[in-house]
């Protein structure tokens, strides 16, 4: 599928994964809608862009609606990237008692329920398009996560809402098909975004020497260029691709 003229909803899109993938589609002439909780990231983004920005939660329908409507002014919808998401270390049982059930459904809450919220609503707008040469009409990525795979002792909550997203993503675009819609999620690994900027040096040099080659952090500029490959490729379709190098995380 070739972007230019087209539409694009990336959520998430106020910094990190969600900023270089925005940026990525602009730069390919895709007419981008940057969703985020954050006001002036979103609006930053979409200024540096081109865009447009879209304020809110990806849980909430009207919020999505919204952003799908401004989506919708500027083009044909025929892609969403799903990058919100929200990350939470605690153990399932610590020195403070169990696991706090909020926090793990929280968790869930925006990364799965979020996740899946865009998904649904985005393709009811791409089923009405007019397809492409060869019957496509749209695209949904998904942002999932190596810990889906093998998530690290505090990772419960994370992990379980990623692992959803993997386990969406094949009986969707199963259903999805026959209208012309794919869907498509991407596993990173450990990639350079501001969450890292927290870590100190030892931390980080720890964190760079997991994945076997290249040796370092994943850039977002990669994360962007392979949901480039993917709106490229119309056989990607039902998969989880790990995004990693090579990278298996330890217990």
């Amino acid at each position: 599928m070739d972007v230019q003229g087209a539409a694009a909803l990336v959520t998430g899109g106020g910094s990190g994964l969600g900023a270089a993938t925005a940026e990525a589609l602009a730069a390919a002439g895709a007419r981008v809608v940057v969703m985020d909780l954050r006001a002036e990231q979103a609006q930053a983004v979409a200024q540096r862009i081109g865009g447009a920005a879209a304020v809110g939660d990806v849980c909430e329908v009207a919020a999505v609606e919204a952003a799908l409507d401004q989506a919708a002014a500027l083009g044909p919808i025929r892609l969403a990237v799903n990058c919100a998401g929200i990350a939470a270390a605690a153990r399932v049982v610590g020195r403070g008692g169990p696991h706090a059930l909020e926090l793990f459904s929280r968790v869930v809450q925006v990364n799965l329920v979020g996740t899946f919220n865009v998904l649904r609503l985005a393709a009811a707008r791409m089923m009405r398009t007019e397809p492409l040469a060869e019957g496509e009409r749209g695209l949904v990525v998904n942002t999932a996560s190596v810990a889906a795979f093998e998530g690290q002792i505090g990772q419960c909550a994370y992990s379980a809402s990623k692992a959803g997203v993997v386990g969406l993503t094949l009986p969707a675009a199963r259903e999805l098909a026959r209208f012309g819609v794919r869907v498509v999620t991407i596993a990173p690994g450990l990639i350079e975004t501001p969450m890292m900027g927290v870590l100190s040096p030892e931390a980080r040099a720890a964190l760079e020497a997991l994945p076997l080659f290249p040796k370092r952090l994943g850039r977002p500029s990669e994360f962007a260029a392979l949901v480039l490959a993917i709106c490229a490729n119309p056989l990607l379709n039902g998969e989880t691709i790990r995004l990693d190098g090579a990278l298996r995380l330890p217990p």
